[in-house]
């Protein structure tokens, strides 16, 4: 009997279900969020993607924003301002959730996406300099929300969290738009899939005129 016949057995079904859940609701949540692209209401839904990825939500806005810019490419603009605005906004509420309902919601929130491990590097970071460790935190794979929970939890100064944020997700979200508004809908699976790589780089020139600017000017 092969693999595959032994993993179609009726008894181990259940497990692969359960193991596979996961999986299948991300997809199926994508699926949703990408759907919005095409309606009227394309704009109102990519704000409030943006808002509760930054609290909440796991689907991050910029596969959405890619879309709807390559569609109508001189919107970019405007499309990377409101999900720059509506992630900040969402940054407080998801500071709010750590700083007064941790224990309830932002615990859940934690445990449901399995994100004890990251929470934990979000407070040594946070030990070492809070305005760097939001601003890398726009640009990274790690889930935002679990820096805009830790901030709260660990009671950072929230201005720090606002401009950190602005700069961060501002940096993020605008070069996102503009590289969309640039090379169109034919490269718009690679601008998704190499997003997180053209982030890096774009910290890392933004930290080094950070440099500049402070020991140059």
């Amino acid at each position: 009997m092969s693999n595959n016949d032994f993993q179609r057995e009726p008894r181990f079904s259940w497990l692969y279900r359960i193991l596979n859940w996961p999986r299948v609701m991300i997809r199926r949540l994508y699926a949703w969020t990408m759907k919005w692209g095409d309606s009227p209401q394309a704009e109102k839904a990519l704000f409030g993607i943006s808002f509760s990825e930054s609290s909440f939500f796991p689907i991050p806005p910029d596969p959405l924003l890619i879309a709807m810019v390559t569609a109508n490419t001189k919107k970019w603009i405007r499309l990377a301002l409101l999900t720059t605005v509506a992630s900040v906004l969402g940054a407080l509420l998801g500071y709010l959730i750590g700083f007064v309902f941790f224990e309830s919601i932002g615990q859940a929130i934690v445990s449901a996406y399995s994100l004890e491990d990251e929470f934990k590097i979000v407070g040594e970071r946070y030990d070492e300099n809070a305005f760097l460790a939001v601003l890398v935190a726009s640009f990274t794979p790690i889930p935002f929300k679990v820096f805009t929970l830790g901030g709260g939890l660990f009671q950072i100064n929230i201005a720090t969290l606002v401009v950190a944020s602005l700069i961060g997700r501002g940096g993020r979200f605008f070069m996102v738009a503009w590289l969309s508004s640039m090379l169109g809908a034919k490269y718009k699976d690679k601008i998704e899939r190499y997003i997180d790589i053209l982030g890096f780089a774009f910290l890392a020139l933004l930290i080094l005129g950070f440099v500049a600017i402070r020991y140059v000017m």
